[in-house]
């Protein structure tokens, strides 16, 4: 077996065809791997870094690495894991969100050996017949399986018609860069296997499919996405990624250190023998190293340390679940650090009460994993939603 196809192995969720690629890779085939970025969003967060690491496995062995901007499809919004149709974006906000990629990207892999193109090089040319052509290779009730549309038809939820076509133009995408291989999340695998019966309607030989585990964000429910406030992103300033990674709870951090880290396997269980909070300080680290340069890690360290640990906040804290971010008093009361209101008022205008370990307004907006002190010793760990 070869050593990257074990590496695969060992990431993937799922691989198809996983006796194919393996055949593929044995003997020696260059291949075309591609992954498809939406821009629907200007950031990258770290739960994107379990796919780029993947492609930078692929690229350290001579494989050719396609990058699809879906600055076209982008337009659309992918529907996957929706239960509501996504709002169209302008071109104007998908062109200004494209064009932050490119520095994140490079945070990763090799620019000078990705080949990197925008969907809408032919998305864009196509022709109302051709549309026809490309949607008559499947069937309605074929697209309609798919789990988020099944789900929002059963229960009365609307399906905007244009989002029947993203899975169409995605598919076309492997068609118009000939993809020997698509990776993607497991919220991606209905697209991607799509991808293989419209390439066999085109002619070409199918592409190769491996799906690999969704990152769940810094509240440990949702997958991480910056829509939900949940998410690290790789350009966030150091002392942000650090005191995010900081507030995960404990039964993702195995996850986060297998994914994410970048670390030897070695230095994986190393951690992973650590007590939580050691082990969430030594995964803060490690990501604000790869992404920023040990100085930084450092600096980012004793910024932390300086916040919490010498102002004493216990490591345990329990955790609340409220229904605002800006209502202080209300969360107060919610959270039952303050029996009315008035008392939470009373509170926060003695300087009784921190977020973080900083003293806060009336004003003041909570984030999700913030920290929310009363006095000297009642201490909340806020979850959103």
């Amino acid at each position: 077996m070869s050593t990257l196809f074990a590496r695969l192995r060992e990431r993937a969720v799922e691989i198809h065809v996983e006796e194919h690629l393996r055949l593929r890779l044995e003997r020696g085939d260059r291949l075309r791997v591609k992954l498809g970025l939406d821009p629907t969003a200007p950031d990258l967060h770290i739960g994107h870094l379990v796919v780029l690491d993947t492609l930078r496995i692929f690229q350290d062995e001579g494989h050719k690495v396609v990058v699809i901007i879906g600055d076209y499809t982008g337009l659309i919004g992918d529907p996957s894991g929706r239960s509501e149709t996504r709002p169209m974006l302008t071109e104007e906000q998908i062109a200004a969100n494209a064009e932050t990629y490119f520095k994140q990207l490079d945070l990763v892999l090799d620019r000078a050996k990705i080949e990197v193109r925008h969907n809408s090089e032919w998305l864009a040319k196509m022709t109302a017949a051709d549309v026809l052509r490309l949607m008559a290779n499947a069937t309605l009730q074929q697209v309609l399986q798919r789990e988020d549309f099944a789900d929002r038809l059963k229960q009365g939820s609307p399906i905007g018609a244009h989002e029947v076509l993203y899975p169409f133009n995605q598919a076309y995408d492997s068609v118009a860069v000939h993809a020997d291989v698509e990776i993607g999340g497991t919220d991606q695998l209905f697209n991607l296997l799509f991808g293989r019966e419209i390439q066999k309607a085109y002619g070409q030989e199918p592409q190769d499919v491996a799906v690999f585990p969704l990152l769940e964000g810094t509240d440990g429910v949702q997958k991480m996405g910056k829509s939900l406030g949940n998410y690290i992103g790789l350009t966030e300033p150091p002392e942000e990624i650090y005191g995010k990674t900081m507030k995960i709870p404990d039964q993702l951090i195995e996850k986060y250190v297998r994914l994410v880290s970048d670390l030897s396997s070695e230095d994986q269980e190393r951690v992973l023998a650590m007590k939580p909070r050691d082990a969430k300080a030594a995964l803060a680290f490690q990501l604000v190293k790869r992404l920023h340069g040990e100085e930084a890690a450092r600096r980012a360290e004793v910024d932390f340390d300086t916040k919490f640990r010498r102002r004493e906040i216990p490591e345990d804290i329990p955790e609340k679940r409220i229904a605002t971010a800006s209502d202080l008093s209300g969360a107060l009361v919610e959270t039952g650090l303050a029996r009315s209101r008035g008392d939470a008022r009373r509170l926060i205008q003695q300087d009784g009460v921190r977020i973080n370990g900083e003293k806060v307004g009336l004003d003041s907006v909570l984030a999700d994993g913030d920290v929310l002190q009363a006095g000297k010793r009642s201490f909340v760990r806020i979850r959103l939603g």
